[in-house]
């Protein structure tokens, strides 16, 4: 590999490392397939936004096409075939079990009172009392949601409107003292990890604080394909001080590879064993918490797209819509489309489109309502009806 990559070519490494490397997503999806993609990503990022479906399906949708949900919920959320473990990492995400280890630094530090929230940090060392009570409690009944645990109280103005038993359940779920059981709906049932985490995993070496931070940037690393100190360190939200350390162990001992990349102004760092194919990407809807995306300036840099999510932002003020996908073509983000599944009409709901100006609009909205078909085939939908805003939104509707 070389030490200078155009843009073209950081793009195509990126691409090809997150998967987006399927030329047919028309084939049947297996659990094997499903596995070895989440592997590659390392987590699925968690949100509550449902208005399309939850977020942490739509990256493996958009990397092999349409797969039975019930594969995923079965591994992700059931009790007999379960794959995954819940935990802050880039936000609230699903891990496949064998990096729990890797993640206990992170328990260890909020249990310390040093974790990455501070209302929690700060929650947990004012009520020890209270949480030693909710984590009998939970220890004693078996999976609890938030309204059961006794003196839990009412949600209230404070950290996200949460109750006092839902803040200990937090709490304790930061410092790994529980984990999620299930969910119902979407509410965390709460359980001790010992009755939801297999026992040869949680009889795993616990590695040293610095080891897992090494790690876990080499797993960035393997997963960005390229990218700088910024954008591996954000991929498991890494502590600063400590990822700088890590990274120049990994640039020492050749896992990293510093490079330069055509208009970044940053360094630049390649993993080693990053490719570097002829062609990468494809036609896929991307959630807009995606780890193709999530790093808002590592897309401008990749992609010239700038990418804002606009769900808080009043809607008089909004420019592309409430919950807006990135539609990627070939090997760049094409357009955008805020879209909604309308499950009593039965129809996906294409509210706004939009095409990027290097995007050319009749290729653009062809391929787009090919994706948009197969997105409402996988959501059990009838058919894709869009609407009249946005520069693509009359191509589309005659490509539909």
């Amino acid at each position: 590999m070389r030490a200078s990559l155009s843009i073209a070519q950081a793009r195509r490494v990126a691409l090809a490392a997150q998967g987006f490397t399927q030329p047919d997503r028309t084939k049947k999806v297996t659990w094997s397939h499903m596995d070895r993609m989440t592997r590659q990503l390392n987590l699925l990022q968690i949100d509550s936004v449902n208005v399309l479906v939850r977020s942490h399906y739509l990256p493996l949708f958009s990397r092999l096409g349409a797969y039975a949900h019930s594969a995923l919920d079965e591994r992700t959320f059931g009790s007999k075939k379960r794959a995954f473990f819940e935990c802050w990492a880039h936000e609230a995400s699903l891990l496949p079990f064998d990096l729990h280890p890797l993640m206990r630094w992170r328990m260890a530090r909020a249990r310390s009172g040093n974790g990455t929230y501070s209302s929690m940090d700060r929650f947990g060392l004012e009520e020890r009392a209270y949480l030693k009570d909710v984590l009998d409690f939970v220890t004693r009944n078996g999976p609890a949601v938030a309204s059961e645990v006794p003196g839990g109280g009412k949600a209230e103005g404070g950290w996200w409107g949460w109750s006092r038993g839902k803040m200990a359940l937090e709490t304790l779920f930061d410092q790994g003292l529980v984990t999620t059981a299930t969910r119902q709906g979407f509410e965390r049932l709460y359980d001790i990890p010992e009755r939801v985490i297999p026992p040869d995993i949680l009889a795993l070496e616990t590695p040293s604080e610095a080891d897992s931070i090494r790690r876990l940037l080499d797993l960035s690393g393997r997963a960005h394909g390229i990218g700088t100190e910024i954008d591996l360190r954000d991929y498991f939200r890494l502590p600063v001080a400590e990822t700088k350390t890590a990274l120049a162990e990994l640039v020492e001992d050749g896992t990293l590879l510093p490079v330069t990349v055509a208009g970044w102004k940053q360094q630049a760092y390649l993993h080693k064993d990053a490719k570097l194919p002829r062609k990468a990407g494809g036609s896929a809807l991307l959630s807009p918490f995606d780890p193709m995306v999530w790093e808002r300036s590592r897309a401008e840099r990749l992609f010239d797209f700038h990418y804002r999510i606009e769900i808080y932002t009043p809607a008089e003020k909004r420019k592309f819509g409430y919950y807006v996908l990135p539609f990627l073509h070939h090997d760049r983000i094409a357009g955008r489309v805020c879209l909604k599944a309308d499950r009593q009409a039965g129809v996906l709901r294409a509210n706004a489109i939009h095409h990027e100006s290097h995007a050319e609009p009749g290729e653009t909205a062809e391929a787009l309502a090919a994706e948009l078909k197969l997105m409402a085939l996988w959501l059990g939908l009838s058919g894709v009806e869009a609407g009249a805003k946005g520069n693509l939104a009359r191509a589309l509707r005659q490509a539909l």
